[in-house]
């Protein structure tokens, strides 16, 4: 239990801290400084922090530390940080669909905001979301924001995020601060092979940064498990499972024995799971049963990997099943991540 109260302590720490993403340079520096309190050997990249035990080669976990924020793009003038990042725009044909901009555009009502320079994290200003709407000339989304108009263009703007642990819950931004803040917990226990750390997966580009790494460093075949947050619709579909795997998504298949592996490892240490794909499948059924779009398997940062590397990288993914994804109430389990960090552990053990 105390363990576990140390890690609650580290996530509270980080989940205050701003990581919008195209702008993660002051959250690597926080943590740097909490991997080298734990004794890992901390070395950055362009978009990766990579940690290292004393046996970096016998195990590679990674996890994005991007968030969903807002930049100012001129005179009280704010956007979706990831569709910037992400240069979505008509000027280059790579439009953000007014579908998804449906989504976003009333997920963060009167959402409380923080301005920070992306190098340090100095402060540099509070403010809140009036409203947004979709600029019919820009086909992007614009945010109307109370108290930042002193910004230039480029200043970073995260939501004002603080952890709730009630409940036999955790909730706020969890994605991915969570499975992140689990990887540096993951050194206070022992750990000793090695973590990566990415950028801008909201925008679709960690794997870059990852693969660019492991052509650099790495062996003639990499095996690497990814984790990250699972959405599900409500807390009965989520809490039918502790954690979540998956054979494959809509990029690429995952590596048959290291997934096989890992169902194993939840057998021996009585852990629920179950695979989003399957899940997908199954709802899509019922969906074009009734007549309605099917759901789409997802993309990750692993299925990109996996299908630009040309088996240079393989492996699966380990997430942990959470509701309100992408919203400030984003909420999992407490055992679901007590058991999530009990395979964290199994798996470093396996191959040690």
């Amino acid at each position: 239990m105390a363990q576990f109260d140390d890690f609650i302590d580290l996530l509270k720490v980080l989940i205050r801290e701003p990581s919008v993403v195209g702008a993660e340079h002051s959250f690597f520096r926080v943590l740097q400084r909490e991997l080298e309190e734990r004794g890992a050997k901390v070395t950055w990249y362009e978009g990766l922090l990579v940690a290292q035990g004393n046996q970096p080669d016998t195990t590679y976990f990674s996890a994005h530390i991007d968030r969903h924020g807002l930049v100012c793009t001129g005179p009280n003038e704010f956007q979706y940080a990831a569709f910037v990042a992400g240069s979505r725009s008509d000027l280059l044909g790579n439009s953000v669909s007014e579908e998804l901009m449906r989504k976003i555009v009333d997920r963060f009502p009167k959402t409380p905001l923080m301005a920070y320079e992306p190098w340090s994290g100095a402060y540099r200003g509070g403010g809140t979301i009036v409203d947004s709407y979709i600029c019919e000339h820009r086909n992007n989304l614009i945010f109307n924001v109370e108290g930042l108009d002193h910004l230039v263009a480029g200043t970073p703007v995260a939501f004002q995020d603080r952890l709730l642990h009630q409940d036999g819950l955790l909730s706020g931004q969890l994605d991915n601060v969570l499975t992140a803040a689990c990887l540096v917990h993951l050194f206070s226990l022992g750990y000793q092979g090695t973590a990566f750390f990415t950028a801008q997966e909201e925008a679709g580009r960690s794997w870059r940064y990852l693969l660019e790494w492991f052509r650099r460093f790495g062996g003639s075949t990499n095996q690497l498990v990814v984790v990250d947050t699972s959405p599900y619709p409500d807390r009965a579909s989520a809490d039918i499972q502790d954690v979540v795997l998956r054979h494959r998504d809509a990029n690429a298949e995952f590596n048959r024995d290291t997934t096989e592996s890992l169902e194993a490892l939840c057998n021996s240490e009585g852990i629920r799971y179950s695979f989003k794909d399957d899940y997908i499948a199954q709802r899509n059924a019922e969906l074009e049963a009734s007549g309605q779009k099917p759901q789409s398997l997802g993309s990750t940062e692993l299925g990109r990997i996996t299908a630009a590397s040309n088996g240079l990288v393989h492996g699966t993914t380990l997430q942990i099943p959470t509701t309100g994804y992408h919203t400030m109430q984003e909420t999992a389990q407490v055992a679901a991540v007590q058991s999530f960090l009990r395979l964290l552990q199994g798996i470093g053990r396996c191959v040690a």
